[in-house]
């Protein structure tokens, strides 16, 4: 089954009920319309099943229509981050070879020279005057739905290629899973270049059939207003997104938890302090979740039974995970491996990169590079990326757990431990942080002596503004200082 398919669920099915709070409430005919004159402007502009194109935009309605079109026509969506400049752009426009870039008045001056560019708000012009007959492509669930390029935490990113199965299998699951039904209100503000955004929250939008309320962005100054105004039953977050929201009045937070079904948080590691922070702030327990850009969502904490501090839970319906250690072997409970993940929301390769395809598989499990401890109950937990595995002197230091460890400490907001080399043991531990106001290093240092073994101590602790983040939130840490700082 393709997406207009299972999208016809709502768009169709739901044709007169409300789908949409943007600048005004849209009904679910509303939306359709909307797409079927967008994909009639894209067809004449030349676009065709298989051709790329690339749309720079924040969350707004043209990206929602630009979307649906290019699920009809066949055309590969590729959403790039509005973060992203010359250098992360050119790359992008090199690698997927799209027909056109989609921007807006602001922020068109953005794309370098190469690719055509086509403003939103002329697309848009155009398709108030378009048909809104059906045009719809002869595809199947195997045709490749977007390119979602991996964001980069280790160099240049690679295009994800996700087919309508890859998409359809996601939605459905958590659908099935966390109990979204057309009964629910989501507060939509993760961005829509994102597959957190757009494969969880528009995705589970369309097939469920709720209504939805979209926003540009998040602004925690104005997210107990929005929730309060909305009332919202489902919101999808990632962990500086409920940081934030641990400075909103008691009161207010008490009326939106009661009015609350679920929280969901991805993309980054949940820090069990926020947790329970938040636990105790909004009386709702915060659902962690794993998910990647090349898989979608492979494991969740259950939406009914223990949602474990710390853990991203279990093993979705359909997705299968293993925990092998270097050798390929079953790592045993309570000790780490790397995730290896098959699945049909799993994608097939990178585009255009048949070796990065080869070496990100081995006998058809995708290698997440995501290390992990399994629980003798089943949940995961994870440690870090196997790129960020540390080997000082022999040892395996696994940086998440000193994070864990300094995010506890007086003084700290945000914590990164990265490797830096060293003539003597290859490489050690060295922590950045992000000071709450007075934060000393010396204290650090006698603090994380006293708990960790030695070799796990890091070499310096340098304080700094702020780290290197993708928009979701994930740091980068190959963006990270060196040190020592050069002279």
């Amino acid at each position: 089954m393709t997406l207009p398919e299972l999208f016809d669920l709502s768009l169709t099915a739901r044709h007169d009920q409300p789908a949409l709070d943007w600048d005004r409430p849209y009904t679910f005919g509303e939306i359709d319309a909307r797409a079927s004159r967008m994909a009639h402007v894209l067809a004449r502009r030349g676009l065709k099943a298989g051709d790329r194109l690339c749309v720079y935009l924040p969350n707004c309605l043209e990206f929602i229509d630009l979307f649906l079109a290019a699920t009809r026509l066949g055309v590969i969506f590729v959403p790039v981050n509005i973060l992203y400049r010359d250098r992360e752009i050119r790359h992008i426009a090199g690698d997927a070879d799209p027909v056109a870039f989609v921007a807006n008045e602001t922020n068109r001056d953005a794309i370098p020279e190469g690719p055509d560019v086509w403003l939103a708000e002329e697309l848009s012009r155009e398709a108030a005057a378009a048909p809104e007959t059906r045009t719809v492509a002869v595809h199947d669930g195997d045709t490749p739905a977007a390119l979602v390029y991996t964001s980069g935490t280790t160099g240049a990113s690679k295009g994800a290629i996700l087919t309508h199965n890859n998409f359809a299998v996601n939605a459905l699951n958590l659908i099935a899973c966390w109990r979204v039904t057309e009964a629910d209100r989501l507060l939509l503000t993760l961005p829509l270049f994102h597959v957190h955004g757009l494969g969880n929250g528009l995705h589970c939008w369309l097939i469920s059939g709720c209504r939805m309320r979209l926003t540009e962005r998040f602004e925690h100054q104005k997210a107990a207003g929005w929730m309060l105004d909305f009332q919202p039953t489902l919101f999808f977050g990632v962990p500086t997104m409920y940081v934030r929201l641990l400075s909103v009045e008691a009161e207010a937070a008490r009326r939106i938890g009661a009015g609350m079904r679920l929280f969901v948080s991805g993309s980054a590691p949940l820090p069990a302090q926020t947790l329970e922070d938040f636990r105790a702030l909004y009386g709702h327990t915060i659902l962690e979740r794993y998910g990647m850009s090349e898989t979608l969502m492979n494991i969740s904490n259950p939406y009914v039974g223990e949602r474990r501090p710390g853990s991203v839970g279990l093993p979705l319906p359909g997705v299968s995970v293993r925990n092998l250690d270097p050798d390929g072997n079953p790592a045993p409970d309570g000790e780490t491996g790397e995730l290896y993940l098959k699945g049909s929301n799993v994608f097939g390769g990178y585009w255009r990169r048949p070796e990065a395809t080869e070496a990100a598989f081995r006998d058809g499990w995708f290698r997440t590079g995501d290390i992990a401890v399994r629980s003798p109950d089943g949940y995961y937990t994870l440690q870090g990326r196997r790129s960020d595995l540390i080997i000082s002197g022999g040892f395996n230091i696994y940086p998440r757990e000193i994070e864990e460890f300094l995010l506890d400490q007086p003084g700290v907001a945000e914590a990164a431990v990265a490797a830096q080399p060293d003539p003597l043991r290859g490489e050690v531990p060295v922590a950045y942080v992000v000071p709450r106001g007075e934060a000393d290093p010396q204290a650090l240092e006698a603090a994380c002596r006293t708990s960790l073994a030695s070799f796990k101590v890091p070499r310096a602790f340098v304080l700094v503004d702020q780290l290197p983040r993708t928009a979701l939130g994930k740091i980068q840490k190959h963006l990270l200082p060196p040190w020592p700082p050069a002279s």
